[in-house]
């Protein structure tokens, strides 16, 4: 594929020297695309260009062969080209319809058209399990990233989730009455994994792939009415913006992100917090003595909390303990125990923890017989 430039406007279509061939004009879309790549680049301290010592971080794009990673390869292939990165790509196959290897291969061949090595084809098998198939695909496809980190080390892995994913994203997080870190939807950094472009639009996404003629694969599954999130994409978000006007993705992405700044400062809060009160009980209590699964938090400290600190304090004790993350009654419920009116406890978590108010002839660590802490407790599996 060609290289993409702004032409010139004094040089009549024509290179500085006055006798190269016309240019092609760069799609201001591509070049809102590789700006937005570079913020985030240069936001994850990713550097570019090597050194005689090591050389340029490796890039790994996540493609799938749909018009948002395409887009997203397109631009990345810019930096490629000028030295600034290696980078590379990742195709997941998840075999889940006919003739899926087909669009990896494809997929594949156009990666390595634009310049892009190592390209990867991984074929996984997404299981029949309990989580839905969504999320049976997502838990396989992130291992397969994972371990195409491991064997190249990749720097960091390209996701092309845009505008339009994080707005179906928080209206999803709506509709199941979730707290603030859900609704501020995909985080543009986890780890190694970058989300770019977030500010695009699947529209212009689409504009960049008919530019460079990339002729992307569309998944069917993305208009499939039994899946959740294609009814809010074929749906919910097109007649909120008949009813409500125009702007309501761009709103929502905005929502994102003023609750994913609250979300950090809340959880780093919380963590400063939990680390503070908590008590393992490794001398043990009357109640599970010598027992190394058992955190305990002060009844006092924890009713002195806000309630947005207080509930995050309660939900990291449960997931120390290998707990999942507690729902919004389940919390409650714990919270309830505060009040000591009513029964003690237990309050159960799903991933076997118990949740119980410690009772007077228990023993509290290093301070010898009393009470008042809520007690956190992993259940033994024999």
């Amino acid at each position: 594929m060609q290289e993409t430039e702004f032409s010139d406007p004094n040089s009549s279509g024509r290179s500085a020297s006055g006798a190269g061939r016309p240019r092609k004009r760069l799609n201001p879309t591509l070049g809102k695309a590789r700006n937005l790549l570079r913020e985030a680049l240069n936001d994850a301290g990713l550097v570019p260009r090597g050194t005689a010592d090591a050389p340029a971080p490796l890039l790994l794009v996540a493609c799938s062969g749909g018009p948002d990673s395409l887009a997203l390869a397109a631009a990345a292939s810019f930096f490629a080209r000028r030295g600034d990165y290696r980078v590379g790509a990742v195709v997941v196959d998840h075999a889940l319809q006919p003739g899926s290897a087909d669009v990896a291969a494809a997929a594949a061949a156009k990666l390595k058209s634009m310049g892009l090595d190592p390209v990867q084809v991984r074929t996984v098998t997404v299981p029949a399990t309990g989580m839905g198939p969504e999320a049976a695909a997502r838990t396989v496809r992130y291992a397969a990233l994972d371990a195409a980190i491991e064997e190249t080390g990749a720097a960091a892995v390209l996701l092309g989730h845009t505008l339009d994913d994080q707005a179906e994203q928080v209206l999803l997080g709506l509709a199941r009455g979730s707290g603030t870190r859900s609704l501020a939807g995909m985080r543009p950094v986890r780890g190694k994994y970058l989300r770019p472009l977030l500010a695009l639009r699947r529209s212009e996404t689409e504009e960049i792939c008919e530019s460079e003629a990339l002729d992307p694969w569309f998944d069917p599954t993305n208009a499939d009415p039994a899946f959740a999130r294609s009814r809010v994409r074929a749906e919910v978000l097109p007649f909120l913006e008949e009813k409500l006007g125009p702007g309501i993705a761009e709103a929502l992405f905005r929502s994102s992100r003023i609750l994913a700044n609250d979300a950090d400062y809340l959880d780093t809060v919380s963590a400063e917090t939990y680390a503070r009160l908590r008590v393992v009980n490794d001398a043990g209590s009357s109640a599970a003595a010598g027992d190394p699964d058992t955190i305990l938090l002060p009844e006092a400290a924890l009713r002195e909390l806000a309630p947005a600190v207080r509930q995050r304090v309660l939900a990291l004790a449960a997931v120390e303990l290998g707990a999942a993350q507690p729902s919004y009654e389940r919390l409650r419920s714990v919270e309830a125990l505060l009040r000591r009116v009513g029964s003690a406890g237990p309050v159960e978590l799903v991933g076997k923890v118990s949740v119980y108010r410690q009772v007077r002839t228990d023993a509290v660590p290093q301070a010898g017989s009393g009470y008042g802490n809520l007690v956190f407790r992993k259940k033994s599996s024999t």
